[in-house]
């Protein structure tokens, strides 16, 4: 899930130039909902509750049950847990045809509502980020995992003008894709309004019901505790992996050992400059927004349905027409981008298992992703993401050995996490009832699976030669064990192989 300049020596003269061109055009923050409906939400009827598993599994029950009155969708639908609380068109196939996903095929009323075929074809949700009022943008859904670790804005590239309230929190693809004051808590009534009305009058009370404050305290628990916690974390620039491949891609991707990333005008950049520990945006432990030309590939979704407009990005301002055989390659006609073109990433730590990638998941694997720093799109993109500005030669020239070094790097990375959080899943499910425990055995299950997939994607497949996958394996066919007769002894020897995995991943 790659959105990120890779930062260089000169990150902090191109963060001054693009302060100074943002204030120039202040950019509107926030998603463009009405804001009366901000003032409709319920209080709550008590003090607010303290974090803790009864909150958290409330939030849980909100998160995949609840319709707030509106066409059938819950926050699940766009965001299952067994697929990585996220959408891909593999995932889609599976889904029957009635579907809350789908009702814009069947329910007149909400014809509009979704692009199907960009939805089914390429798992791309619309969003009408920039009012109602205006064509919707497609975006691919991000993942939900490591909030807790990812959402702190930072006022240098993510800025809002007078009068706006400062950004608590930066959230969606572009930093401001929740409403107010961008918390988590007003993402969801963003959600609520934007993907679950009845019809597209969107009125509160009639197309849907607002999250109350308590339903909010308890969808914010739960969500915050999906996925890597600050305890979770290690300086992984340390990580000594038991396939050299990774270890190469670990050096290059935080420029340590004498390997660093040569870009097109001779300097050097890493990785980390922008992506900070592989988790948070930069090395400072903000979400920044960059602008990496993403918007501007030949399949892009304005280059797939000529209906949908580009998207710029954060804020709504400045608004930039360009050919659309410039950005396409070929068709008449003009693309207009409303907004800076500027991005964030979610981490990269769940990258591998979350293809596709990029906010209009223009690239399928995650080699195609890497291999996308050396394309003109992401070199002729500048600072302010305007097209009056001349390339700043800071695209990169990977060689195949070094996309396949750093993706073996990003794999295990990512292989390591499933295994981490299907033990965490297990060691829960044995303070669970029967009912909760198997369906927490399940996820530990689809997280075991994934680590195989992610691990046997490539050909050689990696960390095979240090038994890793064997142990995933063996794992797998002891949850399965265990999920179909419930059985947390058998579910505590699967833990032992995942354990075994982990240090074959990492020694």
């Amino acid at each position: 899930m790659f959105e990120k300049v890779q930062m260089s020596r000169h990150a902090g003269a191109a963060a001054a130039l693009l302060c100074v061109l943002l204030g120039a055009q202040p950019a509107v923050a926030h998603q463009a909902v009405p804001a009366k409906l901000l003032t409709q939400v319920e209080p709550r009827k008590g003090p607010r509750p303290q974090p803790g598993p009864d909150l958290v599994e409330r939030g849980r029950r909100l998160f995949e049950e609840e319709t707030f009155g509106g066409n059938g969708r819950t926050c699940a639908t766009c965001h299952p847990a067994s697929n990585n609380f996220t959408l891909d068109p593999a995932f889609i196939a599976t889904l029957p045809r009635r579907d809350p996903l789908f009702v814009a095929e069947f329910n007149p009323a909400l014809r509009d509502l979704e692009k199907p075929a960009l939805m089914r074809q390429h798992a791309l949700i619309l969003e009408n980020l920039d009012g109602f009022d205006r064509p919707g943008v497609m975006r691919s859904v991000s993942h939900t995992l490591a909030l807790s670790l990812t959402t702190a804005p930072d006022p240098a590239t993510q800025p809002v003008p007078d009068g706006t309230p400062a950004l608590e929190g930066a959230l969606g693809w572009s930093g401001d894709g929740s409403p107010g004051t961008g918390t988590l808590r007003n993402f969801a009534i963003g959600a609520v309004i934007q993907h679950m009305p009845r019809t597209l009058g969107r009125q509160n009370g009639v197309d849907f019901r607002l999250p109350t404050e308590d339903e909010l305290d308890a969808l914010e628990a739960f969500q915050l505790s999906l996925g890597r916690q600050s305890g979770d974390e290690v300086d992984r620039s340390t990580l000594d992996f038991a396939e050299t491949d990774a270890d190469i891609g670990r050096d290059m991707f935080f420029g340590i050992n004498g390997r660093a990333l040569v870009v097109r005008d001779g300097t050097t950049r890493t990785c980390s400059g922008c992506h900070g520990n592989v988790n948070v945006n930069n090395g400072s432990g903000r979400n920044q927004n960059r602008s990496t030309g993403v918007g501007r590939v030949a399949n892009a979704p304005a280059c797939l349905d000529s209906t949908v407009p580009g998207d710029g990005g954060y804020g709504q301002t400045p608004v930039t027409t360009v050919s659309r055989a410039a950005v396409c390659g070929s068709g008449e006609g003009t693309i207009t981008y409303i907004g800076t073109e500027l991005f964030n990433p979610p981490p990269l730590v769940e990258a591998a298992d979350t293809a596709p990638f990029f906010h209009n998941n223009s690239a399928a694997t995650l080699e195609e992703a890497i291999a996308f720093y050396n394309a003109d799109a992401f070199n002729d993109a500048s600072p302010s993401a305007s097209t009056t500005n001349p390339p700043l030669g800071r695209g990169f020239q990977l060689d195949a050995d070094q996309i396949r070094q750093l993706a073996a790097f990003l794999r295990g990375l990512n292989a390591d996490e499933n295994a981490r959080s299907a033990i965490a899943l297990i060691d829960r499910a044995d303070m669970l009832n029967r009912g909760r425990a198997k369906q927490t055995l399940r996820l530990a299950l689809s997280e075991t699976r994934d680590a195989i997939r992610v691990l046997r994607a490539v050909l050689p497949v990696p960390f095979a030669a240090s038994g890793a996958v064997a142990s995933l394996v063996e794992a797998r066919e002891l949850l399965q064990d265990a999920v179909q007769g419930n059985n947390v002894t058998v579910a505590s020897q699967a833990r032992v192989a995942l354990v075994r995995a982990r240090g074959q991943i990492v020694n």
